[in-house]
Formats: structure tokens, sequence, C-alpha cells
């Protein structure tokens, strides 16, 4: 819904090698308009998995976003559970633009421990627009814009259990969790988002009866 008012985002999106449903929404609108069973896959598991290889290749990644304090805890974490990866971090300044000297800074972060993995936390829209506006410059052999995944796993947010999970209603418990932050996500663009599915299941529907 963003990206239909946001070109640059947009873009950002469709441009992406690999695009994962990770939202209920999206699963829902597979099934209804084109008949398709996918799996929604959250950027936690995408994290997750790519850490295990990671570690059983004995690679690097890179955490550009969050605080400070939230980074120091995911170094100690994979410290622990995955003891074979090299980790770099950068914590860019929280505001809604960056300069381009700071730009220009967090790439040479990011280019001087030449990561074969590159997650990036800044809030979507941001994150998408900044990497795909500065893939070509990133020594990284993955890009991965994850999000609320640094606060999860840095335990700095607790993501819903996997009961909620399962019954589709991750959303529900994040909105109970953070209103305020979370309730244009899901209270507006959520109906809104359904009313875009059922005019476009309805416009198929409409094609086929010509």
């Amino acid at each position: 819904m963003v990206a239909e008012k946001d070109k640059e985002f947009k873009n950002a999106l469709m441009a992406s090698d690999i695009l994962l449903a990770d939202g209920v929404g999206i699963v829902a609108a597979a099934k209804m308009l084109n008949g398709d069973s996918i799996k929604k896959i959250a950027g936690a598991d995408v994290h997750k998995h790519l850490l295990q290889q990671l570690n059983a290749e004995g690679k690097s990644c890179f955490y550009l976003g969050a605080s400070e304090s939230t980074l120091a805890i995911i170094k100690k974490r994979i410290s622990r559970e995955y003891p074979k990866i090299k980790v770099g971090t950068y914590s860019p300044p929280f505001k809604a633009e960056f300069t381009a000297e700071e730009d220009a800074a967090m790439i040479a972060a990011v280019n001087a421990f030449k990561p074969n993995v590159l997650f990036i936390g800044m809030t979507a829209p941001k994150q998408e627009k900044w990497a795909f506006k500065y893939k070509d410059q990133l020594d990284a052999t993955i890009i991965c814009a994850i999000g609320a995944v640094f606060d999860f796993y840095a335990e700095t947010v607790t993501r819903p259990s996997e009961f909620w999970i399962n019954l589709g209603l991750e959303w529900a418990v994040r909105l109970a969790k953070e209103p305020k932050r979370m309730s244009k996500r899901y209270l507006y663009y959520g109906p809104a988002f359904i009313y875009e599915l059922f005019k476009a299941k309805l416009f198929k529907f409409s094609v086929r009866l010509v």
C-alpha cells in the first residue's frame, strides 16, 4: 500500500532479486487472486537461515542500523550461538533522511568489512530505498532488509510466540503491544489492502466474463 504512493519504494521492491511474503495478507492475496498456496516467511526466519549458513561456512555478516546498545547485544548473542561468524556493525543516525556525508560513512563502513551478508534494519521503506540506491556501491554478496528483526534478535522487542504466528495473528499481538507505532499499518493500510484485493478479484472475474 505504501509502495503504490511511493514510486522510489516500489522501484526498490520490484528490482529486488528476491521478495518474500512476510505477512498473512500477501499469503491470502496469492491464494485469492491466483490460487497459489504460499507460506509466510518472516524476516526473522530469513535472518536465522542466513546465520546458520554463515556459521556452517565460517563467513561474515554486517548489521547496519539500530542503536549501539542493540548492536552490542546482537554481537554478544551471535558470538554465543554462531561462534564461527565474523560480525561487523554500524549505527547510523536516527533520522528520516541521511546527508551525503552520512551515506558515504555507512558505505565506507560496510565496504571496509566486506561482509558476505549485509543486514539492514532502518525501518521500511527507508531501508529498502537506501539499499536499492547504493547496492552497486556496497561490497556485500547479499543485502537483506529485515527491519524489526534487529530488535527481535536483541530481544529489546519480543516477537509474538509461535502460537500466534501459526494462527496468522502475529500482527494483532504486535498491534496490542505497540498501538501507536503499528496502528496506521494495521488499522488503516490493512482495510485499504483488503479493499484493493477485492477490487482486483472483481476485475479478474469481470475479465473472464468478457
